[in-house]
């Protein structure tokens, strides 16, 4: 890996590159677009007076080119919190250089800070590389299916 690439916490000052990426991300899944004041709550959930969720941004010189998301949940059956990872992405031309590992090993290290013993995620059936990428981790997966209900 270039010597110029690093992997740090994401500042407020972050929030425009962060937002570009996000952007990216929703339309490689072939989802919706995020909505149009995705700063102001991002700013909130990330540097608000209790955050809610942890970022971490890939850098290659001034270049943000990928980032990976992450908050606490709990496990009813386990009756113990979690960190769960809601997005991992990399620009395709920072992927498998091992950025992308980077940026797991910080939010274990998150983890690890926060005294939870285990990370989850879930990602796209169809996303063959990504799912390459978290066998490689160690990870384990699960068959069940994610399902959203709008309030």
């Amino acid at each position: 890996m270039p010597p110029s690439v690093a992997v740090r916490a994401a500042v407020s000052a972050d929030l425009p590159e962060l937002i570009e990426l996000i952007r990216e991300h929703a339309e490689y899944e072939r989802a919706a677009p995020p909505p149009s004041d995705l700063v102001d709550g991002l700013s909130r959930l990330l540097f608000g007076p209790v955050p809610r969720l942890h970022a971490f941004v890939g850098t290659e010189g001034d270049d943000m080119v990928g980032y990976a998301t992450a908050s606490l949940e709990a496990s009813t059956w386990q009756g113990a919190e979690f960190l769960h990872m809601d997005c991992l992405f990399l620009r395709p031309g920072a992927r498998g250089a091992g950025l992308g590992g980077r940026l797991v090993d910080a939010l274990r290290d998150l983890a690890g800070e926060l005294g939870v013993g285990e990370m989850r995620w879930q990602t796209p059936d169809w996303n063959e590389g990504a799912i390459r990428f978290y066998d490689r981790t160690g990870a384990t997966r699960s068959t069940k299916q994610r399902y959203t209900l709008f309030i």
